[in-house]
Parts: structure tokens; C-alpha cells; sequence
């Protein structure tokens, strides 16, 4: 029984973490899990809670590889131009200035 508390806390805990805003998470969510979790203490079917752990698992693999990714490919978030200019730097090259034409 203390299985369910254990997963829904967690639930919480990873919305909280993978919020924009820190530590606030979308309310819809959080009541989406809460009313699972009621259903899974009236029912005390296995597969909820199954679930609500498959559920834990995928938020906190999600916020980890965001992270991995974050640290280790830090190009990911830029734009094409300042992609190939930072690919450019990094192996001790300069990208030309681009001629731009007065206007009359």
C-alpha cells in the first residue's frame, strides 16, 4: 500500500522539476494522476499502479535526457547560423563577415 504514495509523490516531484516556471506545475496533470491514483485505491487493480510507476519512469528519463542533452550537444537550441559559426570557432576558424548593401 505504501507502493501508491510513493509513485504519485514522485509524480509530483518530476511534474515540479520539468515545469517552465520552477516549481509550478499544470494542474491539469496533477489531477489527471490524482484521480488515478483514487481510482487505483478503490479498485486495488495492479496494472494502475503499474502505470503510475511506467508513468514516474518516463518523467524523470525524459528531464535526464534533456539534461544529457543540454550538457553534452550544447549547439542543440541555436540557430542554423550561429550553429555553423560556433562549429566554425571550434576548430580555430573565423566565418566571414557577410556584405550587406546600403540602402538608398
Amino acid at each position: 500500500m505504501t507502493e501508491l504514495p510513493h509513485a504519485y509523490r514522485g509524480i509530483l516531484r518530476e511534474l515540479r522539476k520539468s515545469a517552465v516556471t520552477p516549481r509550478k506545475s499544470n494542474k491539469t496533470l496533477v489531477s489527471n494522476f490524482r484521480s488515478i491514483a483514487a481510482q487505483y485505491q478503490k479498485s486495488g487493480d495492479p496494472v494502475i499502479l503499474q502505470d503510475m510507476r511506467n508513468a514516474l519512469l518516463f518523467l524523470r528519463s525524459q528531464r535526464e535526457h534533456k539534461l544529457l542533452l543540454e550538457r553534452y550537444n550544447p549547439l542543440v537550441d541555436l540557430t542554423a547560423q550561429e550553429r555553423i559559426k560556433a562549429t566554425a570557432r571550434r576548430v580555430g576558424l573565423d566565418m566571414p563577415s557577410v556584405h550587406k548593401p546600403e540602402s538608398a
